[in-house]
């Protein structure tokens, strides 16, 4: 290293440190979301009695800021909590999920299964493999975020390498590279219908194919994975070197060599896998198929199998994860498998916890419509620039990854931001195409350095399985550096693809008309 960069790369470590040093002195997260939500209360209050001059594009109609300080909203606030907590999303995705992996866990296939990986895989090509796992769990809705980031700490801590460095890498690849992604999935046809929506403010006849960023997504899905691989080796996992691993660490796999047992569990346990795909394939083949959507698709919107992912998942792990315990000894009555799942949810109580309070916070968050008027307000700021279009372009990615630290969900900030920015930059000359591409940069980026992310303090917790002191400004500043070169490095690339002239996906531009 030369003697300018060592001054540099200790700049950045001493940042770093510093964000975690800041991070970890918050309270707990459950106590900071009980914060964020009588910030809420009071904010909305204040605003409410002001006219704040934008229109609500979902129905036309001038933004009003709800008080949840009024009698109405706290009569709601109070009739919705159970339901507020019981129908989020989340819970249900990490939990139904947590019930097949403990089985497959308690009766060790997941250990046989990593050990037997790791001695064919190369220690080095760890790295990029979790990221493109992470990456291609995307097809799998929020999967990842309970499957994909839990294993790269087990990867990495079998290897003997940091167990943080490889959950880093897996959430880097889950959330960070979010549009990233070399096959299609659920979320393409989502965001181009609201575009269309919003290219049809200027052009009633206007049609966008669902896979119009399809080209840019799968080859950034290379970009995502040369970065993160060259962050988690060279910059995370070296700062984490200094974070001793707790002692008493239990049922985590080592690399020893698998035994006769073992080996015999785990070919059956595969071989059941195995047959669950084949004859999951063989029922959704059929054009006739019930796993298909109304259109015939399989990946489509509300298609029966893009519904079902959770639960085959699921059944995934616990099929072969019970095949293994009676082939290989571990399970010898019923009550072993039940008491996998059991321990699986003892594994998820704090996180529960946090649900509770961020389940209210997101209510309230939303009834409130400060989400709204912050995106609508960054928005005009940024038409009211009149700026180029490369460096409108550009503007959106990082309005888009600001809005994205206080509001999560990709739909609704598209919903948001399309009826805005889509006419807008069609009266430069730009496609709605490259404007959804714009959106996919900022609005993955800054996924993993919120705390407002509703799986973010998932990440905490699988974190807290290896060093219990880990704490929000641990993660924050182990993720940084990937959500920061991320983030520019991927809008540098969008704007290099735009003068190259490659295409964006199918039947795209970059122009209109």
């Amino acid at each position: 290293m030369s003697e300018s960069a060592a001054p540099e790369a200790g700049f950045i470590q001493r940042a770093l440190a510093a964000v975690e040093r800041v991070g970890n002195r918050l309270p707990d997260p459950a106590v900071l979301f009980v914060a964020l939500l009588v910030v809420v209360w009071v904010l909305s209050w204040v605003l409410s009695f002001f006219d704040h001059g934008v229109t609500d594009p979902r129905n036309g109609q001038p933004l009003v800021i709800v008080n949840q300080l009024s009698g109405p909203a706290v009569a709601e606030f109070f009739s919705a909590l159970v339901t507020n907590f019981s129908h989020f999303h989340p819970i249900g995705v990490v939990l139904v999920t947590m019930l097949g992996i403990g089985v497959a866990e308690h009766s060790g296939f997941i250990n046989s299964g990593l050990r037997a990986m790791m001695a064919v895989t190369a220690k080095w090509l760890l790295t990029p493999m979790i990221i493109l796992v992470g990456i291609i769990s995307h097809t799998a809705a929020d999967a990842g975020y309970v499957l994909v980031i839990p294993l790269g700490g087990v990867i990495f801590y079998a290897a003997g390498r940091h167990p943080l460095a490889g959950i880093a890498a897996a959430f880097a690849g889950v959330s960070g590279g979010f549009s990233a992604n070399f096959i299609p999935s659920a979320i393409d046809p989502m965001l181009q219908g609201i575009s269309q929506a919003g290219a049809q403010i200027m052009d009633p006849k206007i049609v966008l194919n669902p896979l119009n960023n399809f080209f840019f997504t799968a080859s950034s899905s290379v970009l995502i994975i040369a970065l993160g691989w060259l962050l988690t080796d060279k910059v995370v996992e070296p700062r984490l070197q200094s974070s001793k691993v707790d002692d008493d660490l239990q049922d985590l796999p080592t690399m020893e060599p698998l035994g006769e047992n073992e080996r015999r569990g785990l070919r059956a346990a595969l071989f059941s896998m195995l047959v669950a795909i084949v004859v999951i394939v063989i029922a959704a083949w059929p054009e006739t198929s019930a796993w298909r959507g109304e259109n015939g698709s399989l990946t489509e919107l509300g298609a029966p199998m893009m519904a079902s992912i959770v639960a085959l998942i699921f059944v995934l792990f616990f099929l072969p994860g019970v095949v293994y315990g009676i082939r290989a000894g571990t399970i010898k009555r019923s009550k072993d498998i039940i008491e996998g799942m059991t321990k699986a949810m003892h594994s998820m109580a704090y996180y529960m916890v946090i649900m509770f309070f961020i389940a209210q916070f997101i209510f309230a968050f939303k009834q409130s419509n400060l989400g709204v008027l912050l995106a609508l307000k960054g928005a005009a700021g940024l038409q009211a620039l009149g700026l180029p279009g490369a460096f409108t372009i550009t503007g959106i990615i990082f309005l888009t990854g600001g809005v994205n630290l206080f509001v999560g969900s990709a739909s609704a900030k598209w919903a948001l931001l399309a009826p805005i920015f889509v006419p807008m930059l069609m009266e430069l000359g730009i496609s709605p195409d490259l404007a959804q591409a714009a959106y996919r940069v900022g609005d993955s980026t800054t996924n993993i350095i919120t705390p407002l992310m509703p799986y973010f303090p998932l990440v905490v917790v699988y974190c807290q399985r290896y060093i219990k002191s880990t704490g929000i400004g641990t993660v924050t500043a182990m993720m940084l550096p990937y959500s920061l070169v991320f983030l520019v490095a991927w809008t540098l690339y969008l704007l290099a693809y735009w003068v190259i002239g490659l295409p964006l996906g199918l039947q795209s531009s970059y122009t209109y008309p």
